[in-house]
């Protein structure tokens, strides 16, 4: 074999033609060892995705894309800053929640079960069971309306039974595993909303610059715009579903007891799980980011500044920003939808049924866990319902407000007390920044709290 030094010496005295050829060809075999190293780790990065991505993709459900699309038709840019400013505070608390189910194999509702009374556990599931309720209902039926954009002919009675069957059907007969990859495939819908923002025409030094900059006029109208915004990126049900999420994954890894679960987490599980989270209330707020900008650019500028549902968000693109944002904008509203539906009612299930000692887990069948495909059941049955009578879905959505407004600070302040307290989190509890941002989250929810029910009763 030639040693390097002899190779050199007979690639100097080679033709020129020949080295440029080598050079060539060397560089080929290099750009495809990049690129297959590239795809690998876009690979790896894929698979280490789970609970977190689809938590923060549930966040953006119909309810939200109504809020945040409100926030760019009524003030243009001047909210972009709420996408940065809310980031680290929702990666903070899901990062507590995930947490809290990583080191002690139980959900939220579990771990408030067994070391703080249970009446106030009972209140706030009971609350949280009401929200999501509400927010089912009107989730699907803002889907509905958003298919008859694209399908006028469609009636909204036989949409509406439709989705209710297909989100059921999919939580009850199939099983975890296949669930989660569906859930999370599914959250890349939410593309659709950065691609709908970035075919408009949008003053991005204007836009960036309201991004960094806060604008905030102290009015009543700005002020109950903001607690929406916070009120719809922190919610109630995200913190019991990302919990329970994370102790659903170790049972599909085979930790299938208790001990097993509470058996030492490792440092690659935590960075893992940040990771997750991370990647998932990124993504969350990236959305956000681009549906105000789109609502800016197209609804505020041409003077539509009142916007009461998501398919009306929808519809009033169609004719300033054309047939495909339209198209776009209708569809991610119809995948969103089928996202968050059965994360709301999941999350009810799993807080009912730890508080009150029931079987659960998505990975069992219907029979071995009755109550708690019985409440998914029963609340989807309910949101079902609400479109059927008629309600006002606005209404729908101001008492699930209050709701969520009563429940939040009070399962934010547990969630920071859990995740602090180091007889359960062991070496994992929570370090000092971190129960900072954890005490401030619990001021701003209780101030936004407070402030959407004064504004909203009064």
């Amino acid at each position: 074999m030639l040693s390097a030094d002899k190779l050199l010496e007979k690639m100097a005295g080679a033709p020129a033609d020949v080295l440029d050829k080598t050079i060539d060809t060397s560089k080929k075999i290099t750009e495809v060892f990049v690129s297959r190293k590239q795809i690998n780790q876009a690979r790896d990065y894929w698979k280490s995705l789970g609970p977190g991505l689809t938590t923060g993709a549930a966040d953006d459900d119909p309810s939200g894309i109504t809020t945040y699309s409100q926030a760019g038709a009524a003030y243009g840019f001047n909210f972009l800053w709420l996408a940065g400013f809310t980031f680290p505070l929702m990666s903070v608390v899901q990062e507590m929640c995930a947490r809290i189910g990583l080191v002690t194999g139980r959900g939220l509702a579990a771990n408030i079960r067994q070391y703080y009374p249970k009446w106030v556990l009972y209140i706030a599931t009971l609350l949280l069971f009401s929200a999501n309720t509400l927010n089912i209902g009107a989730d699907l039926g803002a889907m509905a309306k958003a298919t008859q954009l694209l399908f006028p002919d469609i009636r909204f009675t036989t949409l509406i039974l439709g989705f209710t069957m297909i989100t059921l059907a999919l939580q009850i007969f199939t099983t975890y595993e296949k669930y989660a990859k569906y859930l999370k495939w599914l959250a890349l819908v939410l593309l659709s909303y950065v691609f709908s923002a970035l075919t408009v025409s949008i003053d991005w030094n204007e836009a960036l610059q309201k991004a960094i900059i806060p604008t905030i006029v102290f009015s009543k109208d700005q002020i109950f715009l903001i607690t929406a915004v916070l009120g719809t990126t922190i919610s109630p049900y995200l913190f019991f579903w990302q919990t329970s999420q994370e102790v659903e994954e170790q049972i599909l890894e085979g930790k299938t007891t208790l001990k097993l679960r509470r058996e030492e987490t490792s440092t690659r599980e935590v960075r893992n799980m940040r990771m997750d989270v991370w990647s998932g209330m990124f993504l969350s707020n990236l959305v956000m980011f681009f549906i105000i900008a789109a609502a800016a650019a197209t609804l505020f500028t041409h003077g539509i500044t009142n916007i009461t549902s998501a398919a009306e968000a929808a519809e009033a693109l169609r004719p300033i920003a054309g047939e495909r944002v339209y198209l776009l904008f209708a569809l991610g509203i119809i995948g969103t939808g089928m996202l968050a539906v059965p994360i709301l009612a999941g999350s009810a299930s799993y807080a009912l049924s730890e508080s009150f000692g029931w079987k659960f887990g998505l990975y069992r069948r219907l029979r071995e866990a009755n109550a708690f495909y019985g409440v998914i059941i029963i609340s989807t049955g309910i949101g079902l319902a609400i479109n059927l009578l008629g309600f006002d879905s606005i209404k729908v959505l101001i008492y699930s407000a209050v709701f969520n407004g009563l429940i939040a600070p009070v399962v934010l302040i547990l969630i920071v007390l859990i995740s602090g307290n180091i007889k359960i989190m062991g070496r994992w509890v929570n370090g000092k920044i971190t129960t900072f941002f954890g005490w401030l989250i619990v001021a701003l929810m209780t101030l936004a709290g407070a402030a959407t029910i004064i504004s909203l009763l009064t």
